[in-house]
């Protein structure tokens, strides 16, 4: 299944499942919990009541989850990355926080801030929890997973380089994107076939399978479940692959009045035009 949080035309929030194009709304049903992480809280998100089928040309998206509590992002894990940027090999994945309030949805602008030009794409696999865990084992840690979708983790690379810590540079306002949909785990049976690929003005610039992670999807819930509670509709950004742009030579930076996609199998495409601050 596969599920959205939207805004409609009147400005309420809600969210519903995704069918051949068509919303089924869940969240302004009577009874229905609030949003799409209160549902996913109950534990019952494929059980709840929809309502009447709406074209999804009258809503407009928001990020599928709209208010994670966290939003824990992976660095260099594609050896392909870890290569290009210099930096030594590691035995533990390297862990930082995005904001709640840095995202934005499919079809909405990435915002280049005035304050730099090395505005830097970083198209990756997002991980939405669906149970809570915490210390989970990596045996149980796919269990606790209730979709995916697609992140792009832009990145304002003089930013993230004013010293050794990435914040930052990772939390401008609305500089990372998450959607289109909650992609349900059983969706996706072979998750590590699935190529993650960006687009910069239709011309690919990243293209690497998941099968190629350092770290996979369920010792990144293990390791970071060791040191912090995660709860349904919590967010693992699982790391970029090789080829982004500050590494090409010369570089290769976001700038108003493009169009940069990410794309990930059967998750998604998520889209985003760059704007000016």
């Amino acid at each position: 299944m596969r599920y959205v949080s939207y805004k409609l035309a009147s400005g309420a929030a809600s969210y519903g499942s995704l069918v051949d194009g068509q919303v089924r709304d869940i969240g302004l049903m009577p009874g229905a919990p609030v949003d799409l992480k209160a549902a996913l809280q109950t534990g019952r998100l494929a059980t709840l009541e929809a309502g009447a089928a709406r074209p999804s040309s009258e809503l407009t998206l928001l990020p599928v989850i709209p208010n994670p509590s966290k939003i824990l992002c992976v660095g260099l894990n594609y050896e392909s990355h870890r290569k290009e940027t210099g930096r030594q090999e590691r035995s533990h994945p390297a862990i930082f926080t995005r904001f709640a309030d840095t995202l934005v949805a499919n079809g909405q602008g990435l915002v280049k801030p005035r304050v730099s030009d090395s505005f830097d794409y970083e198209g990756e696999l997002a991980v939405v929890i669906g149970r809570p865990c915490h210390q989970v084992s990596a045996q149980d840690a796919l269990s606790k997973i209730a979709g995916y979708s697609c992140f792009n983790d832009a990145s304002v690379r003089d930013w993230q380089q004013h010293n050794i810590q990435f914040t930052p540079g990772k939390n401008f306002p609305a500089t990372g994107a998450l959607g289109p949909s909650l992609v349900t785990a059983d969706e996706v049976p072979d998750l590590r076939s699935i190529h993650v690929v960006t687009t910069l003005n239709g011309t690919v610039v990243q293209d690497q399978s998941i099968g190629e992670m350092i770290w996979g999807v369920a010792e990144l819930i293990a390791y970071i479940s060791a040191f912090t509670p995660l709860g349904p509709g919590d967010v693992i950004a699982t790391g970029t692959p090789g080829g982004v742009g500050s590494k090409r030579t010369p570089p290769l930076w976001m700038k108003p009045g493009d169009s940069v996609s990410v794309s990930i199998g059967s998750i998604g495409t998520l889209t985003n035009p760059i704007v000016a601050e």
